[in-house]
């Protein structure tokens, strides 16, 4: 009874947390035997577990002031300390959280730059800590001194931060994010906003309830992961039917695809492309990158299957394919919520046939108008065009494919795009042996 005389705010928010972990837990587990791989987030599993150890210190805080004089003073200090810790951590993990979700981090470098400010506010924190205060309220206890004003401008930088990812960014986060992100910023600034002018109120703990509930709802919920694992299964075997109807049964949606997946990839290594190359911009070229061809579904079968060179009026033909694809996509996709996509899946199919220098089809775009996308798509569409098998002609030999792409080079094909393609010739070829290969998200 005395816990839940001064704990009953903690008690409520450790009970709410406790229930997103049992679904994510049992939901994660069932989506995982589904998709046969884990779709666990690595940072959002310790954003977690870091809510509810700081809500626990902050339960058991919220009791032990009040018996101050009867509890040891180291006792009372160390589990402040536990609490201000969690706290800066959780602030720390959130941020990193939204920064990977957004424009990504490097991992081992982001993880130490993140953990920077909590390092140094740890120490600061620790050396006034004998200082802190147990000041008596109208109703409670509560701790007072500089060690709280300093876990509040950790908090606060990470909210300058996280703000700043979203002023200089804002181009490249999707609205769906960028909504998230302002939901979460505008709880934890209203709750510790009202914490530090009413510090009796101790409400500390619900801000970081709302925010990791409305991660967990709106990014995490195993159930968004299955959707979106059911509509890649579906894209994929609607861009097969499409490729059989080519009489190729040779895996060419698939191995292109992981072909422009793994150029993009290694594309964003470079300081040019780093911004623009995030990691939505990858899933979502992951999801586009099969419908690249889904235009042929409008092309007739004596032309798609012909075994022979095609007449001047046949291969006039076949150039309205992505013409044919950029329609079917904006009729088709028109009224999903993920507008980047919709755009990536038209620019793919659209213009995944123009050339560098302008000579391509259909509208005769050239360098960089040609959206990057379609860039990355036509270098790989290539490579495996001359590859593989067709019914007109074998596969040509892998040296003789590789000169082809470097004979585009700067004529057909953006020249960065064929320079990081053929510097990882090594994983092109792990993807061309492998027969069974299957495109992972």
């Amino acid at each position: 009874m005395i816990i839940l005389q001064w704990s009953k705010t903690q008690i409520m928010s450790l009970l709410i947390l406790m229930y997103v972990g049992i679904l994510y837990i049992i939901e994660g587990n069932r989506l995982n035997r589904v998709t046969k791989k884990s779709n666990c987030n690595g940072i959002f599993r310790a954003l977690y577990i870091v809510s509810e150890i700081a809500v626990l210190f902050d339960g058991i805080t919220a009791c032990t002031v009040n018996y101050h004089e009867q509890i040891p003073r180291i006792v009372n200090l160390l589990l402040h300390m536990g609490m201000f810790l969690a706290y800066q951590l959780y602030a720390a993990f959130l941020f990193l959280y939204w920064l990977s979700e957004t424009i990504g981090i490097q991992k081992k470098r982001g993880m130490v730059v993140c953990l920077a400010p909590v390092a140094v506010s740890t120490f600061f924190t620790a050396l006034f800590l004998p200082n802190l205060e147990f000041v008596q309220g109208v109703h409670t206890f509560f701790s007072m001194g500089t060690s709280v004003y300093i876990a509040y401008i950790t908090v606060a930088i990470y909210c300058v931060l996280t703000a700043v990812i979203i002023i200089t960014k804002h181009r490249y986060i999707p609205k769906r994010k960028k909504i998230n992100i302002y939901t979460s910023l505008v709880f934890v600034v209203t709750v510790m906003s009202l914490q530090l002018i009413f510090p009796e109120f101790l409400v500390t703990c619900i801000a970081v309830v709302m925010s990791t509930l409305s991660i967990y709802l709106n990014m995490e919920n195993p159930s968004i992961h299955e959707l979106e694992h059911y509509h890649h299964e579906m894209v994929m075997g609607f861009a097969t039917l499409v490729e059989n109807k080519d009489d190729n049964t040779g895996g060419h949606i698939r191995r292109s695809s992981a072909y422009a997946c793994l150029i993009a990839e290694k594309l964003r290594k470079d300081e040019r492309y780093k911004n623009l190359i995030t990691k939505d911009y990858l899933n979502n070229l992951e999801q586009a990158a099969p419908m690249h061809d889904v235009g042929k579904v409008g092309i007739p079968d004596a032309i798609l299957q012909k075994p022979g060179k095609l007449t001047d009026e046949e291969y006039e033909k076949m150039k309205e394919h992505p013409t044919i694809g950029g329609k079917i996509i904006k009729d088709t996709f028109g009224h999903l919520y993920n507008d980047q996509y919709e755009n990536m899946a038209f620019q793919v199919a659209m213009y995944h046939h123009e050339k560098w220098n302008g000579k391509g089809y259909p509208t005769g775009i050239s360098g960089t108008d040609i959206p990057l996308c379609a860039r990355i798509m036509a270098v790989a569409d290539v490579f495996d065009a001359v590859s593989a098998k067709r019914c007109y002609r074998d596969a040509m030999p892998l040296e003789k494919c590789y000169d082809i792409i470097m004979e585009g080079r700067g004529k057909d094909f953006d020249p960065d795009i064929v320079d990081v393609f053929m510097n990882n010739k090594d994983k092109i070829e792990e993807i061309y042996y492998n027969k069974n290969f299957i495109l992972k998200k």
